[in-house]
């Protein structure tokens, strides 16, 4: 369709605007081309005739419809041009509060000036994993988009951050890297991380300050490399800079300040750390009081300079290195505080006596007279002399300030280069993604050298960017198989030239700083010869001093003056020698490294200058800022090309830093700046609106006629309608899955679809208008009818009813009233008698009914108090008993503790005193060994060379050998294989011949076959026979089995009357005799304690005995030796550590001799074991050649039976296995051989490798025996050096044995007072376990007892008391079978789930019936490992994990019920509460197990998570369950994101049912409690409404009323589930409160204040951030709904001010509703419980 047919009524146009750039107009009449005038009303409601020249007939652009504002994609608008992008960025930004925005590939970011809520650590994890455009815009989407990208395609990626000062660039570059640290955790200590993200602060304290338009303006590009490893996680950054503005030191403008480095120190003057820097106030220092305003609101730089320190250790930069760094900062602030007088006109000096000076060459290590006099002065060398030249004072200014920059720049180059030090941890970079954080296109009133290499490094990216835009769209467009068009577009190749070409400006200016004349003048006028003719290049009208470029975005006039020398940033000499000389090693450091820079040879980019150079006199002339700035450039043009770049531009919304204020005129002049009108312009000019085939469809199925409709092939259907609504083809293109259109056309089928709604509106209206007034109609017809019906009757009655006829009438109605007033009397009497009646007997009843139970209680009452009382004190007596018991056995315990700390110490001592006294006695000996061992080792050393030597030759040899036998066993293959392929042909024709057979005994086998049915028939008879008589057996077996239980009934009763035998008899027991006894046996046992301990001090002393003895015989032994005198003798000593040596040579050397002595044998035994292997061969060659034989023996028997089988028609199966046969020792016997050749060559090859391995082991041996014989020697020398040292510890030997004599003494009589308090502590201790013992043979006795009368009723059968017994053996075989191995498919398992929780249980039974602590602590701790570890192992599986939870949830429960406490006895039986643990309380177990279960509980739930998380979203929100409603609206280029998979699964409602349904079977399934079902259901649901919740939010085109209408739809689908699965008593429903009342919210009206108010109480589950955020993000699908104003989202926020509720935008999907285990006992008897053989648990036993 033609654009000009667009110019239609109440459609609407942009025009110009001198305030706001552009305006809005609807037009009020049709145009046509013949027209001069277009005729619109502004939104105001005055005329405007807008004139248009008929030739050119350049209309304004058309604005787009409601429907598309808004959009999260520029290119999604079906206009694209500068007023549909601005008036776009406004409705979301001041509307909607969204400041991000997609345009094409570009992020574009408008600086909101307030914090908002969607940067915590919920938005980057909702975020991960999504793909571009899914989401609404953000930054984090795009690091996501890098980073996926850089994982599939394995390539490097770049982020592009640009945009002007203030406009938030450093806050995106910093919020992209922190994405980056929390996505890709690594594993390592260092947290790289952490590191990375620790370098902002750093780099912004010395790079960034404040301006007139950013209080943290960063004022140096950077580029920041984070590397990844293999698995995508950060192992370290490299961080590079671009031009520093290093004139922000020494000057600044009004209101500006200098880097915030500078006043973070000054505000910590008085710190006892910068004491000695001598800081002052930052008002008092030149260089930070320029600006005026020294602070920034809101910033404490104290603070700020406590962060700066805190990164600094960190990223492990010492204190030294930081100490070192404010000593400069500190001495560049004194610098500038440095005075000159004017001496003259050409003469200056420093202010005598200048305290500041002073400070500086003190801090920095510099000679203060070198230094005042080269400020000063300066050196001039000419050919024949050199002399020195006064300055004034305004170069001696200069060359002050210019040495502060130098120092400057290099400390700050020095701080990056120590940062990417810190920030490389080992490892090899696998890929990486840069972060370029770059000034924007800068253009001011007064632009300078920094403005123009700012705009020069625009213009380069500008190119890269252009030439990444047509890449993209070329991709797309030979991706839909759509023919590519070149596109005119804008090309900033000339501008680049202009600047970097031979004689460009750069070269230029390079060679004007060659000349010392050199000016700013004589620059300009160089340009203005060779660049003025270009069409690029102006010369202003109206100045002198400037000159003009035009770069891409605008028109830029420069000022030249400062050129030079910026370009220069040169520094005296004498000034640099002076630095170099400094005390000061850090300082001179940096001019060292520029010295030496200067020497070597550069290895970055060399650019070739325009003409030859010359070589300058100065150093610093010879690599200019330029020319460092051009190579530095193109670097980074060359790291960007070789990566996938992503690029965010950042926007400054107005110049006052007002939040959410939206200035026209700068918003367009950054974008036209920053390329995004460019990149429209160029998507305008192809085809920019792109739809799918299922939106196209689904948006405008309105406009389809019922037969194309009716198509399934959907595509065709799209295809059909467009061809009939748009004629001109050329306005659209059919891609292989989408749609493109060109500027206008989608707009014009919204205006189609608009108006065949409008349309379908009005004919609703019309018959609905109808049908409302023909209703009414009919209602007063009615009505009208009835009242003639009432008149006309009353006139009738008037006229025929007569006073006789009403007086007869009366009197009847008289007379029935008495009648039955008289008959409902004498009803109710009848019934009232008999109530009456009954009453009474009911009372009567009821009263001896109370009466029985109020005696019954009373005797009761009686009963309970007797028995209360006797067990309150049976409690108490027990419970002292044990407090005695526990008291005693913890002081045994210390005693016994004490004693034996004791004896280890006297222990010590007394082996200590015998090593030293024996130890010198030993060295000597040690040292003659030694050089004895070495001898050995030379010659064994010898030895092993020869037997090396000789075992090379005798491996050559086998070698030989072997090849030789190989070569005859190839040989005997081959004559093997000849005799294999007759043996096949005679086995063929033998086949043959049987075959023949087989076909003539076919009638045989016939007649076998019925002989066979008749058989079967015959059986199938006697099976019937022997199934009935298994019938009549199995009832005689169940009258049986009834008789046996009453039989076991009956012993139950005999049981229980035995039991109350016993305990009365235990009660009438006379205890006296027995405890008599046990006061003799303790008399006695005390005597034999005493005995013991007697023997035992004989021992000690014996001990002691033999020691001295032995101390005495060592020392004569040394006098025989050595001849020392006694004298000497004690005086020998050795310390620990040298004894420690000794001993670890000593041991060193026998490990070596063994060493040596194996490796023999193992050389030995490893040649014999070739030889072995040889003959094995030779001996299994011989065997395959008798097997052969054999075969072949086998093959003519056969033959020969075969043929005498057909000779005698013997049976065909018979013949058949014996064909079959031969056939499978035909194969056998060749796959045989094949393996014996394959086994020869293997073993052949082993056998070559071992030996040559073999040598290469000797040989290393031999070195390493060489080196250890020098290592002995080396320690044979040390050792000598030290024994000369042990005399000197004799004297300190002495004192401490008389110390340690001392010691023993105290000792000994500590001992003795300890032990008899042991023997009186022992002595009690016994006397109870022995009554204890007593007590348990006298209960023994009457089982034993009771057990000899139930044997004399043998008619009784047994009893089972459900428990389980095992071995202790048995008890890891018990744990692997019923835990470890058991799946919970099996047919026992599925009847009953909770099997191995009981069998389990009745294993700890028995453990508990045995009182065997041990065994019992065992098999409970074995369970919770063994469970632990199933869990561990099998994490993932989903089946596994609900089994195990309701099998530990089943144990607990048991474990609980049969624990004899009285909370859980109360629904037990009277055999449950018999079958009660007895002995042992295991309450901590159930807290371990309690705590497992918990565990499992939450594992079970992250896996269902996990499995259901995928399906949330596309299920919940996405698929449209409403048929009719669709909510589709047009995307933009973000839809075509690299990340987005086209063959993704489709999810809907259902998918999330099935889901639900499947876990709560498989929890039902595996008899999981019905409170834990529904505890699970609802953290699901949670999970479910948090996770949709969570999306709308960030999802713009979720919020809209049929979007609404769709969740609410899905939560009734899942309401429904919870009612069919009678779940409504979980609460579930209840945790989809806030995403029921979000829906709610997108539905309702939102325009008054009543709906405001409605809101606030409608909602209460929602904060007051979430609603905002809901508010905002609103979009309307059709123009007849309304977009939220902002007067009504304020009245909301008005409202919302006196709520208190969380600040949070997003829900916690992690969060965890508390989980409980509510007791449920159990119905199951223990008793009745059989172990099934499939589980393999035959050593258990019933008991």
């Amino acid at each position: 369709m033609a654009l000009l047919e667009l110019y239609t009524k109440y459609n609407r146009v942009w025009i110009p605007d001198a305030e706001h750039v552009w305006q809005s107009a609807e037009i009020t009449r049709d145009f046509n081309s013949a027209e001069t005038l277009l005729e619109l009303v502004l939104e105001d409601g005055t005329d405007y005739h807008y004139p248009v020249d008929p030739s050119k007939l350049q209309l304004p652009p058309l604005r787009n419809p409601d429907i598309l504002v808004g959009e999260n994609d520029l290119t999604a608008l079906s206009y694209l041009h500068e007023p549909a992008v601005l008036h776009n960025l406004k409705v979301r930004f001041v509307e909607s509060r969204i400041i991000y925005t997609y345009c094409g590939i570009i992020l574009v970011a408008v600086n909101p000036y307030k914090q908002l809520h969607i940067y915590g650590d919920a938005i980057i994890h909702a975020y991960s994993g999504q793909n571009m455009g899914d989401m609404d815009p953000h930054i984090f989407a795009v690091a996501e988009e890098a980073y996926k990208q850089m994982a599939r395609n394995h390539k490097n990626q770049s982020i592009i951050v640009s945009g002007e000062s203030g406009a938030g660039k450093t806050v995106s570059a910093r919020y992209a890297m922190r994405y980056f640290a929390v996505v890709s955790k690594s594993e390592s200590k260092t947290r790289v991380e952490d590191k990375v993200l620790a370098s902002n602060p750093i780099t912004e304290a010395i790079g960034n300050a404040k301006t007139t338009r950013n209080d943290n303006s960063s004022r140096f590009g950077k580029y920041t490399e984070i590397s990844f490893d293999r698995r995508y996680r950060i192992i370290g950054a490299n961080m590079r800079t671009y031009l520093l503005e290093k004139s922000r030191v020494v000057f600044q403008s009004d209101n500006e300040r200098n880097y915030h480095i500078f006043y973070q120190m000054c505000s910590c003057a008085d710190s006892p750390e910068f004491k000695n820097l001598r800081l002052l106030s930052a008002d008092k220092f030149r260089y930070t009081c320029m600006g005026g305003d020294i602070t920034i609101e809101s910033v404490d730089d104290r603070k700020d300079m406590e962060e700066t320190r805190r990164t600094f250790a960190l990223l492990g930069l010492k204190k030294d290195f930081q100490s070192d760094v404010f000593q400069v900062l500190a001495a560049i602030l004194h610098l500038g505080n440095v005075e000159f007088k004017k001496l003259g006109d050409e003469k200056s000096s420093v202010a005598p006596g200048d305290h500041h000076l002073e400070v500086f060459c003190d801090l920095l290590g510099v000679s203060a007279k070198g230094l005042e006099r080269w400020l000063c002065n300066r050196r001039i060398v000419l050919v024949a002399e050199t002399f020195v030249k006064s300055v004034s004072k305004e170069r001696a200014i200069t060359a002050r300030d210019v040495l502060a920059k130098q120092i400057y720049a290099h400390l700050f180059d020095c701080i990056i280069n120590q940062i990417n030090t810190a920030l490389q941890v080992p490892g090899k970079q696998h890929a990486f993604i840069g972060v370029l954080d770059i000034y924007g296109f800068e253009t001011f009133d007064i632009n300078s050298f920094e403005q123009f290499c700012i705009n020069y490094a625009n213009e380069k990216l500008q190119q890269q960017f252009n030439l990444h835009v047509f890449k993209l769209e070329q991709e797309e467009y030979m991706k839909e198989d759509i023919p590519w068009t070149l596109i005119d577009f804008y090309d900033n190749q000339p501008v680049i030239d202009l600047i970097e070409a031979k004689m460009g400006i750069l070269d230029l200016l390079d060679e004007e700083c060659l000349f010392p004349q050199g000016t700013d003048q004589s620059w300009l006028q160089k340009l203005f010869n060779y660049l003025g003719a270009g069409p690029l290049f102006e010369k202003p009208r109206l100045s002198s001093e400037a000159f003009v470029i035009q770069h891409f975005a605008d028109k830029v006039e420069y000022q030249c003056r400062g050129f030079l020398e910026k370009n220069r940033d040169a520094l005296y000499e004498e000034l640099v020698d002076a630095m170099r000389a400094s005390k000061f090693s850090f300082l001179a450091s940096f001019f060292q490294e520029e010295e030496e820079q200067s020497r070597a040879t550069s290895k970055g980019i060399k650019v070739k200058p325009a003409r030859p150079s010359m070589k300058p006199a100065n150093k610093q002339l010879r690599t200019s800022v330029g020319d460092k700035f051009r190579s530095s450039l193109s670097l980074l043009m060359e790291t960007l090309n070789a990566t996938t770049p992503h690029y965010v531009r950042c926007i400054k919304p107005n110049d006052e830093k007002l939040p959410f204020e939206y200035d026209s005129r700068r918003v367009v002049q950054q974008l036209r700046a920053c390329g995004v009108l460019e990149t429209i312009r160029i998507s305008a000019q192809s085809y920019p609106s792109r739809w799918t085939y299922i939106e196209f469809y689904s948006r405008y199925s309105v406009l389809m006629s019922h037969l194309e409709a009716d198509l399934n092939d959907k595509k065709q259907t799209c295809k059909n309608v467009l061809q009939r609504l748009i004629q001109d083809s050329n306005q659209y293109k059919f891609g292989r899955t989408k749609i493109f259109f060109r500027a206008g056309q989608v707009a014009y089928l919204e205006k189609l679809r608009l108006d065949r709604l409008r349309g379908a509106c009005v004919t609703i209206q019309k018959h609905v208008r109808g049908w409302s007034q023909r209703r009414k109609y009919l209602r007063t017809r009615e009505a009208a009818i009835v009242l003639q019906q009432y008149l006309r009757g009353q006139r009738t009655v008037r006229k025929t009813v007569t006073a006789a006829a009403l007086k007869q009438g009366w009197g009847a109605v008289v007379i029935q009233r008495h009648w039955r007033g008289y008959r409902m009397r004498q009803i109710y009497q009848a019934v009232r008698l008999a109530s009456i009646t009954i009453q009474a007997f009911i009372r009567g009843w009821m009263a001896r009914k109370q009466y029985s139970k109020m005696m019954k209680e009373h005797k009761a009452l009686v009963l309970q108090k007797y028995a209360r009382a006797w067990l309150a004190r049976r409690r108490f007596q027990t419970m002292r008993r044990l407090v005695i018991n526990v008291q005693l056995s913890y002081r045994v315990q210390q005693l016994r503790k004490k004693i034996e700390e004791q004896n280890k110490e006297n222990r010590g001592l007394m082996e200590r005193l015998t090593s030293l006294v024996n130890s010198h006695s030993q060295t000597v000996d040690r040292l003659h060994g030694l050089e004895v061992q070495l001898e050995k080792s030379t010659n064994l050393k010898a030895s092993l060379e020869a037997r090396e030597r000789k075992a090379k030759e005798d491996a050559s040899l086998t070698i030989a050998q072997l090849q030789k036998e190989i070569e005859a066993l190839n040989l005997e293959k081959q004559n093997l294989e000849k005799k294999l392929e007759a043996s096949i042909r005679e086995a063929k024709e033998s086949f043959d011949q049987v075959r023949r057979n087989l076909l003539e005994e076919k009638e045989s086998e016939a007649r076998l076959r019925k002989i066979a049915e008749n058989n079967i028939e015959i059986q199938r008879k006697d099976h019937e026979t022997e199934v009935e008589t298994l019938k009549e057996e199995i009832k005689r077996l169940k009258e049986e089995r009834v008789s046996l239980q009453r039989k076991v009934e009956e012993g139950a009763q005999v049981n229980s009357d035995l039991q109350e035998q016993v305990i009365q008899l235990t009660k009438h027991v006379k205890a006296i005799p027995e405890l008599r006894r046990d006061l003799n046996n303790l008399q006695n046992q005390r005597n034999n304690v005493d005995r013991k301990m007697k023997q035992q001090s004989e021992q000690a002393r014996a001990k002691m005995k033999e020691i001295a003895r032995q101390l005495i015989g060592g020392v004569v032994e040394e006098e025989v030796l050595l001849g020392l005198t006694p004298d000497d003798s004690e005086k020998i000593s050795e310390p620990e550590d040298l004894l420690a040596a000794f001993e670890g040579l000593q041991k060193a050397t026998r490990i070596l001799e063994n060493h040596q002595r194996e490796q023999r044998e193992n050389y030995e035994t490893r040649v014999e074991g070739l030889t072995l292997k040889v003959d094995h061969l030779q001996n299994e060659n011989s065997k395959l050649q008798n097997l052969f034989q054999e075969k072949s023996n086998v093959n003519e028997d056969i033959r020969q039976e075969v043929s005498r089988l057909s000779s005698e028609n013997s049976v065909i199966p018979e013949l058949k296995l014996q064909v079959s046969e031969l056939q499978r020792q035909k194969q056998e016997l060749e796959a045989h051989v094949n393996d014996q050749s394959r086994e020869l060559a293997e073993k052949n090859q082993e056998i070559t490798h071992t030996l040559q391995r073999r040598i290469t082991e000797e040989t290393s041996q031999r070195r390493y025996f060489e080196e250890k014989a020098k290592e002995l020697e080396e320690a044979k020398e040390e050792l000598e050096c030290r024994v000369d040292d042990l005399e000197e510890e004799n004297d300190h030997l002495k004192r401490q044995q008389l110390m340690e004599g001392e010691v023993k003494r105290k000792l000994r009589e500590e001992t003795s007072q300890l032990a008899a308090v042991n023997m009186d502590f022992e002595e009690l201790l016994d006397q109870k376990d022995r009554l204890i013992k007593k007590l348990q043979r006298q209960i023994k006795s009457l089982e034993t007892s009771q057990k000899a009368k139930q044997n004399s009723t043998s008619a009784i059968p047994k009893e089972y008391l459900g428990m389980l017994e095992y071995r202790r053996e048995d008890e890891a075989r018990l744990i692997q079978n019923i835990v470890l191995d058991l799946k919970p498919k099996g047919v026992v398992v599925n009847m009953i789930p909770s099997l191995p929780a009981y069998i389990l249980f009745m294993c700890v039974r028995h453990a508990d019936y045995l009182n065997d602590e041990a065994k019992l602590k065992s098999l409970m701790n074995a369970i919770i490992s063994a469970v632990k570890k199933v869990i561990v192992g099998h994490h993932k599986d989903l089946e596994l994990l609900s089994f195990w939870l309701s099998n530990t949830y089943q144990l607990l429960n048991c474990l609980k019920q049969y624990s004899g406490e009285e909370e859980f006895l109360k629904q037990s039986t009277p055999r449950q509460k018999k079958n009660c643990l007895q002995n042992f309380d295991l309450s901590e177990h159930r807290q371990i197990l309690s705590d497992l279960a918990i565990q499992i509980y939450h594992q079970f739930i992250t896996v269902m998570q996990k499995t259901l998380t995928p399906t949330i979203v596309p299920g919940m929100l996405e698929h449209e369950s409403l048929q009719g409603i669709s909510s589709m609206k047009p995307t933009g280029l973000r839809k075509r994101s690299n990340s987005t998979y086209e063959d993704a699964e489709a999810y809907t409602i259902s998918s999330i049912l099935e889901l639900l349904s499947v876990f709560h079977s498989n929890m039902s399934h595996h008899g999981m409690d019905q409170g834990l079902i529904k505890q699970a259901i609802k953290q699901l649901f949670f999970i479910v409404g948090a996770i949709t919740l969570n999306h709308i939010m960030l999802r713009k085109d979720m919020c809209s009323c049929r979007k609404g209408m769709q969740i609410r739809c899905n939560i009734s689908y899942l309401e429904e589930w919870l009612k069919e699965k009678e779940l409504q008593s979980s609460h579930a429903i209840d945790t989809l409160r806030p995403l029921t009342q979000a829906a709610w919210l997108l539905q309702v009206n939102k325009s008054t204040d009543d709906d405001a108010k409605e809101i606030i109480d409608k909602c209460p589950e929602l904060n007051p951030v979430q609603i905002v955020k809901i508010l905002n993000s609103y979009t309307p699908i059709d123009d007849f709904e309304k977009r939220v104003t902002s007067a009504f989202v304020r009245k909301v926020q008005s409202l919302l001010q006196d709520h208190e509720g969380s600040t949070q935008l997003m829900l916690d999907t992690d969060y965890r509703f508390q989980v409980t285990f509510p007791f449920c006992p159990s119905s199951q008897a223990l008793e009745l419980l059989q172990v099934p053989s499939s589980l393999y648990l035959d050593f258990l036993t019933r008991i």
